[in-house]
């Protein structure tokens, strides 16, 4: 792979500004800090002379370094006090978002009554994507409260209109649900540090981009249902995404 001048590729500084920041964290980190810096240098970040494949993305793509948030008074959008002080608050954000999806999905396939054999209000190939999306939520939220244990947040109360029994509205919800749940999960990534904890969330992330890919296909049937970000999608904040949890009324109370 052909090398590129640092300054070439960040005009704005931004790369460096980044690198800076997480040197200064790894000396406060102390530990296998002398190690992670020393990979720093190798790679002729820390230093400035030359950036490489990895690198280089947070420069082509800039929403990828801004889901650290380092540097510009802004935090790391990360979720409310009210789920719980550092990974345990990622995590309960995170199930609280499953609580969501698992409930919606459980609802509707209770109403889809039916289903293969006729009489459900969703049509074959809608009711196989439900009936495995039902399986996986549920996992996630075992997978969750798993992780927790007692520090787990309790399931809200929910109310899903008719979402869970008209075609349209169950896939129109079910693609923006989805698709939050991609942003959520991306925004959150750096804020964990325990990597068990982020293990977990890195092999839900990827499942819920399934999940989206499909349904964006049965609804549009076409190519921005698969990728409506296009080939990179974009980091949330906790705040970006609570927010249009709660524009939708779902949870009551």
């Amino acid at each position: 792979m052909s090398e590129l001048k640092l300054s070439e590729v960040d005009v704005d500084g931004a790369i460096r500004e980044s690198a800076e920041d997480a040197r200064e964290e790894i000396i406060r980190e102390g530990g296998e800090g002398d190690t992670r810096l020393e990979f720093f240098k190798k790679a002729g970040i820390a230093g400035g002379a030359v950036v490489g494949g990895g690198a280089l993305i947070g420069a082509v793509v800039p929403e990828l370094a801004a889901a650290r948030g380092h540097g510009k008074g802004k935090g790391s959008g990360r979720p409310p006090a009210k789920f719980g002080k550092g990974d345990i608050g990622v995590l309960n954000f995170a199930l609280t978002l499953e609580y969501l999806e698992a409930e919606f999905y459980k609802e509707a396939q209770s109403n889809n009554t039916g289903g293969l054999l006729g009489g459900g209000f969703l049509d074959d190939q809608a009711t196989v994507f439900l009936n495995a999306v039902v399986r996986d939520e549920k996992a996630h939220v075992k997978a969750l409260k798993g992780a927790l244990g007692k520090k787990a947040v309790k399931k809200p109360e929910f109310d899903f209109g008719n979402t869970t029994s008209d075609s349209q509205s169950f896939l129109e919800t079910s693609f923006a649900l989805e698709n939050t749940g991609v942003h959520a999960y991306s925004g959150q990534a750096f804020n964990i540090k325990n990597p068990s904890y982020l293990a977990v969330a890195l092999s839900i992330v990827t499942i819920e981009a399934r999940h989206s890919g499909v349904v964006g296909l049965l609804l549009k049937n076409s190519a921005d249902g698969i990728a409506p970000d296009g080939p990179f999608d974009t980091p949330y904040t906790a705040k970006k995404v609570l927010k249009a949890v709660k524009a939708t009324g779902f949870i009551q109370g």
